[in-house]
């Protein structure tokens, strides 16, 4: 297990190349939180500004929009998130219509542009996946060309076997790095069998942002996305290894993180709260 003296010696490695960056130390550890707002999809289109502002009360700083029209524009959408205190580094979209989202994107005001999954019906062969890799690294150089960084998001299915390689290996070979980066959805990960610790040691360098969420114990892993996959619980209340994965997110310079809690046990603010607070424990000790 990681000791402390770990953690710090990882942390003060980067420091000197993202001493301006989010992740900077101020006396204390200071990177900043944030939430993807799909952890509060019941609560969005009730009261938007109100659904914000409670996120900034709790502490995040930041929040990930999530593939739904929202009923604003983009431009009064950014307004809204600014105006609670709060920034909007990154945005989903889905994939069959990702290419007409950039000046959706643009508007937002976003830094990253995050494909949320592959269609089932694509993504069931190697040469599924190549396929969707070839499309990713079209969508990532024109991302690029517009100032965008260009990343894609994992769920459970992405590590089914094909030809004894998971899915997600055959997508991260067949794309560029300079162009295509990973948003690590540590839950997933872990429901799919796999060790989230280990994959950032393995592709840290790829990794855009992280999706925090916890996995509750004595459940069966599975690569079937749907409601046998769900044992989702606040960060800190289940399994995974949080002081490794985020001493890696130091070491790798990750500079967003944004809690999704699927499903929630409680209400979706009430479960938001538990994660920050345990997040700034773990980031504190």
């Amino acid at each position: 297990m990681p000791t402390r003296r770990d953690f710090v010696r990882d942390v003060a490695a980067g420091l000197a190349a993202t001493a301006c960056s989010p992740l900077a130390f101020a006396g204390k550890i200071d990177r900043p939180l944030g939430v993807q707002l799909y952890t509060v999809r019941s609560l969005v289109d009730q009261d938007l500004p109100g659904t914000l502002a409670a996120i900034r009360k709790i502490g995040y700083q930041t929040v990930e929009t999530f593939v739904a029209e929202y009923k604003m524009s983009a431009g009064d959408l950014r307004k809204a998130i600014l105006d609670a205190g709060l920034r909007v580094p990154s945005a989903h979209f889905g994939y069959n219509d990702f290419a007409a989202r950039f000046d959706y994107a643009k508007e937002l005001g976003v830094e990253c542009v995050v494909c949320s999954s592959i269609p089932a019906s694509i993504a069931d062969s190697a040469d599924g996946y190549k396929r969707a890799a070839e499309q990713y690294n079209a969508w990532g150089e024109q991302a690029k060309k517009l100032g965008f960084r260009f990343g894609f998001h994992n769920h459970n299915s992405e590590f089914k076997l094909y030809g004894g390689v998971p899915g997600l290996e055959i997508l991260l070979a067949n794309t560029d790095p300079s162009l295509v980066q990973w948003q690590m959805d540590v839950y997933w990960v872990a429901q799919a069998g796999f060790d989230p610790v280990e994959m950032l040691r393995k592709h840290g360098s790829r990794m855009q942002s992280l999706h925090l969420k916890d996995r509750k114990p004595n459940v069966p892993t599975s690569t079937d996305t749907g409601p046998a996959s769900a044992h989702f619980t606040e960060v800190g209340e289940g399994t995974l290894d949080w002081p490794s994965i985020l001493r890696l997110a130091a070491r790798y310079h990750i500079p967003n993180m944004y809690v999704e809690q699927d499903q929630t046990d409680r209400p979706p603010l009430e479960s938001l709260k538990i994660s920050y607070t345990n997040l700034v424990k773990i980031l504190s000790a």
